[in-house]
């Protein structure tokens, strides 16, 4: 993949967390790579996003996408969010005693993903550990997606619809698995509106997505914050609840309003690393 594009995230970014904080699936760590101006070393990482696969790498700054062309700019710029800048959001973090000293990680940055593709992972990832999330997530893809070069994009909401439970054994996602093609024909047949539901508030679109089975309030709310773009959003798993019952009893400070799921990232990853 020689040909590339630099996109340039407003407030920079910390691509490897950004990554590898359990918003997204599909993404493989596949080396190193030097930047030619300042010489320094920094993982590259390989994805399929918008049916293409690709190479992202980051200098903290800006963020090499092989595999890319102009065409892709303004798909890849909102894919990473670049149009927001996250400075404001980190200033409201280095003022607070509870999480500044998650200033360390950088900026994490929320990936606007596809919706379907968001809403099927994020059933997948019900009761359940990351890699066994990929695994499942890329039996998924290698069954009835498309080849893309080395990778395979992600099947959509109609080819899953046409399949029948017993063809999805061979992703071996458990209880999942009725759920992931409930989910489809209900997006496929127009039963369930995601674009739609993207531009409710988030609090009726959080009741909408929970009418689908295997949807409850977390992953609803993971759905909205990595697929819909509801900042808003504040998905709660075990390690957010134990933060915020240990920091904060009463609930979110206020300032955090419009930005809770940015905010959670920082103490999803302060959480994380205590382990």
């Amino acid at each position: 993949m020689n040909e590339f594009i630099d996109i340039f995230p407003e407030g920079g970014i910390n691509l490897p967390l950004t990554i590898d904080c359990g918003q997204a699936f599909r993404w493989l760590k596949s080396g190193e790579y030097r930047f030619e101006e300042n010489g320094e070393k920094f993982p590259i990482f390989d994805g399929v996003v918008f049916g293409k696969e690709i190479k992202a790498v980051s200098d903290s700054k800006k963020i090499r996408i092989f595999g890319s062309d102009e065409s892709d700019r303004k798909k890849f710029e909102y894919y990473f969010d670049c149009g927001r800048n996250y400075s404001g959001v980190l200033k409201l973090i280095s003022e607070d005693e509870i999480l500044s000293g998650s200033l360390k990680y950088g900026t994490i940055r929320i990936l606007n993903q596809e919706m379907w593709e968001t809403l099927c992972t994020f059933i997948i990832s019900s009761c359940n550990n990351i890699k066994r999330i990929r695994g499942i997530v890329e039996r998924l893809c290698e069954n009835f997606g498309g080849k893309i070069n080395e990778r395979y994009s992600f099947p959509t909401a109609e080819k899953i619809a046409e399949l029948n439970i017993e063809d999805l054994d061979v992703i071996r996602a458990g209880f999942r698995s009725p759920y992931i093609l409930n989910a489809a024909k209900k997006v496929a047949s127009g039963d369930t509106d995601l674009g739609k539901i993207a531009s409710m508030n988030t609090a009726e679109a959080e009741n909408e997505l929970m009418k689908l089975d295997g949807v409850g309030k977390k992953v609803a709310d993971c759905v909205l914050l990595f697929g819909m773009n509801h900042k808003d959003a504040f998905p709660v798993d075990r390690h957010i609840m134990r933060f915020t019952a240990e920091n904060y009893p009463e609930g979110l400070p206020e300032k955090y309003s419009g930005v809770e799921g940015i905010a959670q990232q920082y103490m999803f990853q302060t959480q994380r690393d205590k382990k």
